[in-house]
């Protein structure tokens, strides 16, 4: 690392396991300064996510970060009950995190990204690991926003390989396409982690075992909290073991690793209700010879980086918080 100023991050969630994973190392990578959370529905709902990030934030005693509600539904549709069997009936495995004294901000998911991106005007990254509905109706309400913003990383997408909610659509994406869309279509740089990426890098049960056996409070709930989610893994994996969708993302946007293969090409989405939907199409072709970047695309697609991401991720959150 190096001694330039911590980034300011806005970070767009749905609590969520591999969410609280992210936000653990958000908060301690002393290359971040996490200025907002907003929640939508996706993982579990946007009420019961920022409950779960509020409580989250206690055990780390971080009540200073603001975390707002977003969205319940999606653009054109309604809010699906979640994803209780990949990520508990409460969004973190089950597991009963103590309740923080702390209540959401008032002011909504999009205004708390507007507010902040005034406030760190070209400075302002925007990690979004859950479905784009927020970020589609900040855009919406204020269409210069785009142009506030140093950069928006996204969880999101499958490039060429096979999705994770249909054959072709991962989670995020497939939850709101439509936003996912107007996000991509945005004028702003737009950094996509796929399926491709993230399915290759895998945190084990001595990873989860170092974090249960850690003395701060917040990394042993996270440990507790993969429980669950490394039980949903066996079939897909055949040990428990879980991929590291979000924190990956996170790691990317603070620069704690790098890309190795990444292309800057575009991108849309399959919006269509037909067997496509939620596909996001990246237009990879002529790559056989070595990265190639399309002229006037604004999103860069990553297909794999330069370190296997879990020992930084431990070795970041365990560091963050020592006693």
């Amino acid at each position: 690392m190096t001694d330039a100023a911590p980034l300011p991050v806005y970070l767009d969630c749905d609590p969520g396991v591999d969410d609280a994973l992210a936000l653990a190392y958000l908060l301690a990578s002393p290359a971040v300064d996490l200025v907002g959370v907003g929640t939508v529905s996706g993982n579990t709902s946007a009420e019961q996510a920022a409950r779960n990030a509020l409580d989250l934030l206690a055990l780390a005693g971080r009540q200073d970060v603001p975390v707002a509600v977003g969205a319940h539904d999606h653009l054109t549709h309604p809010y699906d009950g979640g994803a209780p069997h990949v990520h508990g009936d409460n969004g973190v495995g089950g597991v009963r995190l103590p309740r923080s004294s702390a209540e959401p901000d008032p002011r909504g998911a999009a205004a708390l990204l507007a507010d902040l991106a005034r406030v760190h005007e070209g400075e302002l990254r925007i990690v979004a690991i859950g479905p784009l509905t927020n970020l589609a109706l900040a855009l919406r309400a204020d269409p210069a926003l785009a142009g506030r913003v140093a950069g928006v990383t996204i969880m999101g997408g499958a490039a060429l390989v096979p999705g994770n909610v249909t054959p072709v659509a991962e989670a995020n994406v497939y939850n709101d396409p439509e936003a996912a869309a107007e996000v991509l279509a945005a004028d702003w740089d737009v950094t996509l982690v796929p399926l491709d990426v993230t399915m290759e890098h895998l945190l084990t049960e001595a990873d989860r075992r170092a974090l249960l056996d850690a003395t701060a409070p917040f990394p042993r709930a996270v440990g507790a909290v993969l429980d669950h989610y490394f039980d949903f893994y066996v079939p897909e994996f055949g040990l428990r073991t879980s991929p590291l969708h979000d924190p990956l993302a996170a790691a990317l946007a603070a620069g704690g690793i790098r890309a190795d293969r990444a292309v800057r090409v575009p991108v849309a989405v399959d919006t269509t209700d037909g067997p496509g939907r939620g596909q996001t199409i990246a237009d990879l072709r002529g790559q056989r010879l070595g990265p190639r970047h399309h002229e006037g695309a604004r999103t860069t697609v990553v297909l794999s980086t330069d370190a296997p991401l879990a020992p930084h991720l431990l070795e970041t959150i365990l560091a963050g918080f020592a006693a």
